[in-house]
């Protein structure tokens, strides 16, 4: 708070300085006398601080003295009709300085432009590294978990005082989950509650978690109001940092709530933003840090805001020559998709639980929906990488995803959700939850980005992606199998067997004598239908490292098979 009063301050003794005229001559030669002067002053001295500091308390501005540029103008303007002589003419020149340091504020886009697409240059290469085929993907939809919270809100003390804050994903003792804040429904319910009492949390992988909600008391929230407002709180204390990006809420393996807000510096003019690092608030006590992003704590995933990565993304795609490129020839401009969850970015964990923003990039062209490129973006560094894919082929974009969704359940109005892009056995390859029109979770659709042809869905990620090695390995992929696994060759007797109707196919799980499980498609073996237990059988399978290994063919004693 001391810095933002001895901000305002400053800033109100030079407004004073630039409106009261102190050589005392006034228009149509009236002269002050020094009382009248200093009584000016002082008016205008408190009337202007009174302003400027309620300006920054309740807009949360920052205070950065290029903040002044748009108040100058007409505060020397003031100053010019105020006096005369030398002093109009030195407050004249002012002005006119003023006025062009506020055109170049305008018209810094034009000229800063090669400075952003530096700042948000990418490391380029051709495809992401292979999903470990033994995971799970983190790809529970936010909407569809912030249904599940909703209808366990009565978990909640006083319900009636609050409502369900935004969703954020993260890693919490090494699992996947979505939090949620408890906030404010108003201001007379922040007036009864004063604290909010925890916030919910939910599997990120398992679609049939139920919501658990964590009590934890909060303080500075962003729905409190006045000094307990956590932005506000945050500007009372650093009143020159530069923000962009809403508060997030981090959480602890203790489960201790905090939140975060990401800070750097404008790329020039009062325009563009670089991220620096975070400022980290205790949600309960309100003690803060300012920290560099080299600096974050381990427990906290997404340092850099999505809407500073998302801003990132849009310099990176389109002011790869310039400002005027992007406005006429376009050439070599892409722009970056809106279909993410978080600010038109989409959070994802690579292999080593580290968080990623996703996002894919378009051609400016309308009507087209093939993909130029994606991008990762490391949600604690900023640094991000630039994936061009197979430049022989064609990769569909998001959008052309979601629209193969709803083409195939349009009976059923279902449509796609959170497309996230994936090499899967070695194929770059869209998976998307699948939601109805009351939003809740359906089942997960696969579609290759290369082969729209092949697409599969599946009640799990796991049971779709079980399915999606078998579209792939019948060979109208461009590809072989999975990208990592090696191929083998086993006989044996089948000792257990399950058939399953998946679409218009029928998905064969069996159990060998020598304790492996296969699946294989009818899709991929017609006659994989005929099996049947204590069957003497050879397979040419692929060693995933899965429970359920793919088959590529399969050879049945007693049955004519052309697999083999």
């Amino acid at each position: 708070m001391s810095q933002l009063i001895l901000s305002t301050l400053i800033f109100s003794l030079i407004t004073a300085v630039l409106i009261v005229p102190l050589t005392r001559r006034l228009p149509k030669d009236n002269v002050l006398t020094f009382k009248q002067i200093l009584q000016a002053f002082i008016l205008v001295f408190i009337a202007s601080w009174l302003l400027y500091f309620l300006m920054v308390y309740f807009t949360k501005i920052d205070v950065q003295w290029t903040i002044a540029l748009y108040a100058w103008p007409v505060i020397l303007l003031l100053g010019v009709l105020a006096s005369r002589g030398a002093e109009q003419k030195v407050k004249g020149l002012l002005f006119i300085a003023s006025f062009i340091g506020l055109f170049y504020l305008l018209i810094a886009p034009i000229f800063n432009a090669e400075e952003k697409y530096e700042s948000a240059k990418m490391e380029e290469k051709v495809e992401i590294e292979p999903f470990d085929e033994t995971k799970t993907p983190a790809s529970v939809p936010p909407q569809f978990a912030e249904n599940k919270m909703k209808k366990a809100f009565g978990q909640v003390p006083n319900t009636s005082f609050y409502e369900l804050g935004n969703l954020q994903i993260q890693k919490v003792n090494g699992k996947y989950v979505y939090i949620a804040p408890v906030e404010f429904s108003g201001f007379f319910k922040w007036l009864n509650g004063k604290t909010t009492p925890g916030y919910f949390k939910m599997s990120a992988t398992d679609a049939n978690d139920n919501p658990v909600f964590v009590a934890k008391e909060m303080v500075y929230v962003p729905s409190a109001f006045f000094n307990k407002n956590l932005e506000r709180h945050i500007r009372l204390e650093y009143p020159t940092l530069i923000f962009y990006g809403e508060p997030q809420l981090e959480v602890d393996d203790d489960g201790t709530p905090y939140y975060i807000r990401s800070y750097g510096e404008f790329i020039s003019a009062r325009n563009g933003f670089d991220v620096k690092g975070i400022v980290m608030v205790d949600a309960y006590s309100g003690a803060m840090e300012k920290i560099p992003l080299e600096e974050v704590p381990e427990f906290i995933d997404g340092a850099v805001s999505p809407e500073a990565v998302s801003l990132q993304n849009s310099y990176f795609g389109k002011y790869v020559h310039g400002f005027w490129n992007s406005v006429f020839g376009k050439k070599d401009v892409k722009l970056p998709s809106d279909e993410g969850t978080e600010a038109n970015v989409s959070p994802v964990f690579n292999q080593d639980g580290e968080m990623y923003y996703f996002t894919d990039f378009t051609s400016p062209k309308e009507g087209v929906d093939s993909m130029l490129g994606y991008s990762l973006t490391h949600a604690r560094t900023g640094k991000a990488v630039y994936y061009t894919g197979n430049l022989e082929e064609s990769y569909m974009d998001s959008q052309g995803a979601l629209d193969i969704i709803e083409k195939k359940f349009i009976e059923k109005q279902w449509h796609g959700a959170m497309p996230i892009l994936y090499n899967f056995y070695g194929e770059a390859s869209w998976l998307a939850p699948v939601l109805d029109s009351n939003g809740f979770l359906q089942n997960y659709f696969i579609v290759s980005a290369a082969n729209p042809e092949i697409s599969v869905y599946g009640s799990t990620p796991n049971e779709a992606l079980r399915q999606y090695k078998t579209a792939l390995s019948r060979g109208a992929s461009s590809v072989e199998g999975s990208s990592n696994a090696e191929e083998k060759t086993v006989a044996g007797v089948v000792l257990r067997v399950y058939k399953e109707r998946v679409g218009d196919y029928t998905l064969v799980s069996f159990l060998l004598n020598n304790g492996q499980n296969f699946v294989v498609s009818s899709q991929n073996e017609p006659l994989s239908i005929y099996l049947q237990e204590g069957d003497q059988v050879v397979i040419r399978y692929l060693e995933t490292g899965e429970i359920f290994l793919p088959v590529k063919a399969l050879k049945i004693e007693g049955v004519v098979n052309i697999g083999l």
